[in-house]
């Protein structure tokens, strides 16, 4: 008995696609009720625990800060840090990042736009699932105003030098050395560092 495998594949890519589509639906109306009145904000891909987040929020009340993870515990802590706090300026969402820049509000623009920690994705073949890449850049550029800034941290020296070198090479960032850190806060991965690396450019 033959299996028609190309059949499978498509019934179970269709499936997906159905499921990315219920998923971003869901988010789209998150988004447009809790940022119906907004119009810029504090963004942090890979959010963690929340705990740079939530202290960031803590400090500055008058910016609205957005937080995604695609770990739902992690989401559930960021969430009790904001509900302990009172913090209505701090959201997080379960969230993969590019259905999230996809179904964002397009009026909505970056303030700053923070990389703490990412998966370095060490080897070659798997390069490509970095968070940062020029596509990325690119899309956060476009929702960045001008001076904006876009900053990135890592213990993984490799994974530093290549956004480094993606952040020279893009047209509409450009490295700055004397900017300072906009938060210092410990959170759970970088407390477990002995030494990491960072980096701020401005929108140009």
């Amino acid at each position: 008995m033959s299996i028609d495998v190309s059949m499978e594949i498509t019934e179970a890519h269709a499936r997906e696609l159905e499921r990315q589509k219920t998923r971003k639906e869901a988010l789209c109306a998150e988004l447009d009720a809790d940022l119906a009145e907004t119009q810029s904000i504090l963004f942090e891909a890979g959010c963690g625990h929340g705990h740079w987040l939530a202290s960031y929020a803590a400090a500055n009340p008058e910016q609205i800060c957005v937080g995604i993870d695609l770990i739902t515990w992690r989401i559930r802590k960021g969430k009790d840090k904001q509900s302990k706090r009172s913090l209505e300026n701090l959201l997080f969402y379960k969230a993969e990042l590019g259905e999230f820049l996809e179904v964002l509000p397009k009026r909505i623009q970056f303030d700053l736009t923070v990389l703490l920690f990412p998966d370095p994705w060490p080897k070659a073949k798997h390069h490509r699932r970095r968070m940062v890449q020029s596509a990325f850049l690119s899309e956060v550029a476009e929702r960045t105003e001008r001076g904006g800034r876009f900053c990135f941290r890592s213990d993984d020296l490799p994974y530093f030098e290549w956004t480094l070198e993606h952040l020279a090479e893009h047209p509409g960032w450009e490295i700055d050395t004397e900017a300072v850190w906009p938060h210092e806060e410990g959170t759970y991965f970088q407390d477990l560092m002995e030494k990491y690396y960072s980096v701020v450019a401005r929108r140009i």
